[in-house]
């Protein structure tokens, strides 16, 4: 149990397991410092972090703000902070963060923060929360004053705004963001969380198809007359056909695509923000995909082919031009076997590396539901 000392502000960063948990480690280095210089009134802070899956099997408001309550009372911390990467929603709306003064706790969402400069973004709002918070138990604190930083703080990350509250609600302040900007910001921001790079590592029996495939496909002398052939509108052709039936190969086949059970607008428009988030993480990690098998294709054909025996085949001299038309086309035909390798994964597998721990999760709980 944790008892603040006198002078000390005990401040717990309560954080879902995998990215939550480390954004929280990384602002806990630097809170302490800035919190005292920016606070003003010779104030210390002790600021803890706290891995713990608060946001198990519900994305319910109310549920996650009695769990982050009953958290607080039995460790006696002065003010929780609860990060999550798990985009909430409330009255149509998509939450920045909720905070409620009275009990000194705030619950944030980070992919509302989006992609872009995200650990300044997220370093920035804590500390005003924390301060705002801290402000409101302070003698002689007026809520305007509370209210002051934090509306500027908001004002630079338009659209955010000050949002609705029920009145059965605990919060007694929250930002939102709407709109076109607001959607794209938190679908970008639940892209980072899944973190789409980690798809390339994780999908090991595909790379090794596309790998295999790509290899022999550089050695056809019937592909070296075809891809001397094609001009750039084909292989660009080529390349996006490739790639999209690759990302829906994978999309269908691992069971990536989320169905709602409910017929209501929210949770449509939920689901859709999901199935999008889905799309773009798979086609981020392929796309990288692509990229490789291209340089590695590029490398190989400098290495392996005879400019007489090319010549002879295709009646072009083989000069800079043609080996980059072949490994672009060859790179093309060799994800068309990745696709048809990533059926060697199994589910569980591309799921892990196509999603955040906290969304595979959320998954396995709706399928759950469902059965």
């Amino acid at each position: 149990m944790r008892v603040s000392s006198q002078g000390v502000t005990v401040v717990a960063l309560l954080a879902d397991p995998d990215a939550p948990t480390e954004v929280a480690q990384r602002l806990a280095r630097v809170l302490p410092a800035r919190l005292a210089d920016e606070s003003g009134q010779e104030r210390r802070f002790d600021v803890e972090v706290v891995s713990e899956p608060f946001t198990a099997g519900t994305e319910d408001l109310s549920t996650l703000t009695r769990r982050i309550m009953d958290r607080e009372r039995a460790e006696h911390w002065d003010i929780v902070v609860a990060l999550t990467d798990l985009p909430l929603h409330s009255h149509g709306r998509k939450i920045v963060v909720d905070l409620s003064h009275e009990h000194g706790l705030a619950l944030l969402s980070l992919p509302s923060l989006g992609s872009l400069r995200f650990q300044r973004r997220a370093r920035r709002a804590v500390e005003e929360v924390v301060l705002s918070l801290a402000g409101a138990r302070a003698p002689g604190a007026e809520e305007p004053s509370q209210r002051q930083s934090l509306d500027r703080f908001a004002g630079r990350l338009a659209p955010v705004h000050p949002g609705p509250i029920g009145e059965e609600e605990t919060a007694d302040l929250r930002y939102v963001v709407s709109g076109p900007r607001g959607y794209l910001r938190v679908l970008f921001g639940m892209v980072r969380a899944n973190r789409p790079w980690r798809l390339v590592p994780g999908l090991s029996k595909a790379l090794a198809a596309a790998l295999a495939a790509g290899a022999i496909a550089t050695v056809n002398s019937t592909l070296w007359s075809l891809a001397a052939s094609l001009g750039t509108p084909r292989l660009v052709i080529a390349m996006v056909g490739s790639i999209a039936l690759m990302i829906g190969w994978l999309i269908v086949d691992a069971r990536l695509w989320h169905r709602s059970a409910e017929a209501s607008p929210e949770e449509r428009r939920r689901t859709a923000l999901y199935n999008a988030s889905t799309v773009m993480t798979v086609g981020i990690g392929v796309i990288v995909c692509y990229a490789g098998l291209l340089v590695i294709n590029l490398v190989w054909a400098l290495f392996i082919l005879n400019d007489q025996v090319f010549t002879s085949m295709t009646r072009t001299p083989l000069h800079a031009p043609e080996y980059w038309t072949l490994s672009w086309f060859v790179a093309s035909v060799a994800t068309v076997g990745g696709a048809l390798g990533s059926g060697l994964e199994s589910d569980k597998a591309v799921r892990a590396a196509a999603y955040s721990k906290r969304e595979q999760e959320r998954r396995r709980m709706l399928e759950k539901d469902q059965d």
